[in-house]
């Protein structure tokens, strides 16, 4: 028995809107997944910014002999640096509830440099502040990347080295005035050690050059080490 045309093409309207059909479920439900995915990120991060916050008004409070140059809001911070990189991985640099939350932690990374800067003044502490700016831009800053990676293997060296992250294209006024004081130049990575404003890529040897204080950080480092041992 032959099949009449019209029904080859209703089978053939029948598959093709099946196929449709199938594909926009499909896509509504990872669509789902991925705002489940950012508000679950966004709800973790958003939790720790609070915890943050409200430790730093508990340590401007605190009596010398309760901060020293590795305080916890700092260390705190560092895990708060690592779960925002995961969710700019995740989601992408130009999410807005990535560029919101990593505005939020701008704010608060420029709270721990001025608090530390206060209570260095107080108690006597000699801490060893470093900012980084940097560009997620393509084709803007082609040793941004190589740079972080020199910051990284410092601050695994060097645990008291306080060093401070900034997108230097961020849209936060905060970050714009920083950069005006401390005086970086458009030509990227920019780093500022010690209050001094350096352009282009440092290496390592560099750095330690620049800061001869590190070899003290070390030897305290050490020390500390053996002592617990």
């Amino acid at each position: 028995m032959r099949t009449t045309p019209w029904t080859k093409y209703i089978l053939a309207f029948l598959i093709t809107a099946f196929i449709f059909i199938t594909a926009i479920i499909a896509n509504n439900f990872f669509n789902a997944k991925r705002v489940d995915q950012i508000r679950s990120i966004e709800e973790g991060i958003s939790i720790d910014i609070l915890s943050l916050e409200t430790q730093f008004e508990l340590l401007q409070e605190q009596s010398c002999k309760n901060i020293s140059e590795d305080s916890i809001l700092s260390r705190e911070l560092d895990t708060l640096a690592n779960k925002l990189s995961f969710a700019e991985a995740q989601l992408g640099a130009d999410n807005e509830e990535v560029l919101r939350l990593k505005r939020h932690y701008s704010l608060l990374e420029i709270k721990d440099l001025l608090l530390m800067q206060k209570v260095s003044d107080k108690c006597n502490l000699e801490p060893i502040f470093l900012l980084y700016f940097y560009s997620n831009v393509k084709g803007e800053c082609t040793d941004c990347k190589r740079q972080g990676y020199v910051l990284t293997e410092l601050a695994k060296e060097y645990p008291q080295l306080r060093i401070y992250s900034f997108d230097y294209n961020i849209d936060l006024s905060a970050v714009e005035t920083l950069i005006s004081i401390q005086g970086i130049q458009p030509e990227l990575p920019g780093l500022v050690i010690n209050d001094v404003p350096y352009s282009g890529f440092q290496s390592i040897e560099a750095i330690k050059e620049i800061l001869p204080e590190l070899a003290t950080l070390a030897t305290t480092t050490a020390t500390t080490t053996e002592k617990t041992k």
